[in-house]
């Protein structure tokens, strides 16, 4: 087997057969199969997040860096990064984000507010700062489904955001 710098064979053939099958996320499960037993995933898991091969989304869930990208630097569309994050369900996107989605405002918002009944606090994945705020099911549950490439995302209304823009709006004048 071909030998890159800096991977083991056995790192080398899990990057290979997730880039071959285009599966740039990936859960525990689904490399599962390709090792002998438990700690041999986790120490392999443990190395590329080391070496900067993947980067972890959850405590199950990582994002494949591709061998192609330079310095193994790489992104992807912070809303399916998101999407993958929660497993399509449990968050909504909202704030300025949305309002830049729903094109409410021109200016590209440093940030995504995430609102979730799960986590809270900062977390940077990818080049992209995600804050994350507490909120209820109830809430949560009023997202508007949108899709993007083959990826859905969970995203306020534009009717909600435009209150949300206004109020915002007001409060600044």
């Amino acid at each position: 087997m071909l030998k890159m710098k800096g991977l083991s064979s056995k790192e080398l053939e899990i990057v290979s057969k997730l880039e071959f099958d285009e599966t740039y996320y990936f859960s525990r499960d689904d490399i599962r199969p390709r090792f002998e037993n438990h700690k041999q995933m986790l120490n392999t898991i443990y190395r590329l997040k080391k070496k900067g091969r993947i980067v972890p989304l959850s405590k199950k869930k990582y994002f494949l860096v591709p061998i192609k990208a330079p310095e193994s630097k790489w992104t992807d569309n912070p809303l399916i990064v998101l999407d993958q994050m929660f497993n399509s369900k449990d968050y909504i996107i909202g704030a300025w984000y949305a309002a830049w989605y729903w094109k409410l405002t021109d200016q590209v918002p440093m940030q995504i507010d995430v609102y979730t009944t799960k986590r809270q606090g900062v977390t940077t994945l990818l080049n992209k700062r995600y804050v994350f705020h507490r909120t209820t099911k109830n809430k949560i549950s009023k997202a508007v489904i949108e899709k993007i490439r083959d990826n859905t995302f969970r995203i306020v209304s534009k009717e909600d955001t435009k209150k949300w823009f206004k109020s915002r709006n007001l409060h600044q004048m």
